[in-house]
């Protein structure tokens, strides 16, 4: 049994994000599955990061997606048959301090993509990454599905959901053609796992404490989050990927990938059971104000269950002491385990009889 049909084998993909948290990760994954892979992004933020912990033999393109000629010319110059775009600024926080460059790389560097796409005949498949968070948030107890109102209230989720109203604007003015490529977005829950640096998100901010000895302030311990491990949303987007390249138009939509409701949980009930594997941590709580963030969040994968068959692999205890692993075995060994924790993924997946492990 081949994951995905082998359908990546010998593909020229681009990503773009490629030294992100995220997008490192799947780029391991793709040339695991033996694609030719183009990375298009920005040099890695700090020291160390995954992406250098990885070297990957990849085509490793620096480059700022906003710029267009630029990316016109990757483009013209690799002919990709399939492009995964998930270059972004990612930061609820940043975008605060920063609105204008991230309302120009996540709404105007998508447009670009986007345009480069329609530009080259050789594209076949697109699938555009956004976020949970470009949803209008109504704190809602029940999940968000992919019809419901677009919004944000800070410039991070706003500019996601511009994001997916260029994507959705491409796919109907230019890409409803029989011979156009075809066009997905995919909206994932709030991922972790071994690699992330990040600033202002939970688990680098406990790593970082941790390493320096120190105690995590937590801003917001009640606020709900859909948490899943970064194989999980990364599985679905390649389970979009090669629908799309056999040239099933019932695919070319938004997807959420969620975790199943047992993910769904505060930012305290994560910590508690993180502690479990990492006794080392600690942290407090804090009182001081803070910009707005939502403080409930989910979303209903039934679309992606039904339609796609997919579903998640690692329950939420897995998928933790799977990151603590990582982080344990980077920092007290010097070891980056991706591959392995890889390995291990697809394996549960193939013993539990997931759709694209058993292909």
């Amino acid at each position: 049994m081949t994951p995905f049909a082998d359908i990546y084998r010998g593909k020229r993909v681009l990503l773009t994000g490629h030294t992100g948290f995220k997008g490192s990760w799947l780029a391991l994954w793709l040339h695991e599955l033996g694609a030719e892979v183009t990375g298009v992004s920005l040099p890695p933020e700090g020291q160390p990061n995954h992406w250098d912990l990885l070297k990957l033999p990849i085509d490793d393109r620096r480059l700022d997606i906003r710029g267009v000629d630029a990316i016109r010319h990757v483009f013209s110059e690799t002919r990709p048959e399939i492009v995964f775009h998930l270059a972004a600024q990612p930061l609820v926080r940043r975008s605060y301090r920063e609105p204008l460059e991230t309302w120009s790389i996540n709404v105007m560097g998508t447009a670009n993509v986007l345009e480069a796409c329609r530009q080259e005949p050789s594209v076949r498949a697109i699938v555009t990454i956004t976020t949970d968070k470009c949803y209008e948030n109504q704190e809602w107890p029940w999940g968000y599905r992919e019809n419901d109102r677009l919004g944000g209230h800070d410039p991070y989720s706003a500019s996601k959901a511009g994001a997916e109203l260029v994507a959705a604007s491409y796919r109907s003015a230019f890409f409803n053609m029989p011979d156009a490529p075809l066009l997905a977005t995919a909206r994932a829950g709030n991922v972790i796992g071994g690699g992330d640096w990040s600033e202002d998100r939970l688990i680098p901010d406990l790593v970082r404490a941790v390493t320096t000895g120190q105690s995590l302030e937590i801003r917001s311990p009640e606020a709900t989050r859909p948490w899943q491990h970064v194989l999980e949303s990364l599985s679905g987007y390649l389970m979009l990927g090669q629908r799309l390249l056999e040239k099933d138009g019932t695919f070319a939509a938004a997807w959420n990938f969620g975790p199943e409701p047992e993910g769904n949980r505060s930012v305290a009930e994560v910590l508690q059971k993180l502690s479990r594997h990492w006794p080392a941590m600690h942290w407090e709580i804090i009182s001081t104000p803070q910009p707005h963030e939502a403080t409930l969040l989910y979303l209903d994968s039934a679309k992606a269950r039904r339609t796609l068959d997919w579903q998640p692999v690692w329950q939420l205890d897995t998928t933790l002491a799977a990151t603590a692993k990582w982080y344990r075995a980077q920092l007290e060994d010097g070891e980056t385990i991706s591959r392995q924790q890889l390995a291990t993924y697809i394996e549960d997946a193939r013993q539990a009889n997931i759709a694209w492990a058993r292909q």
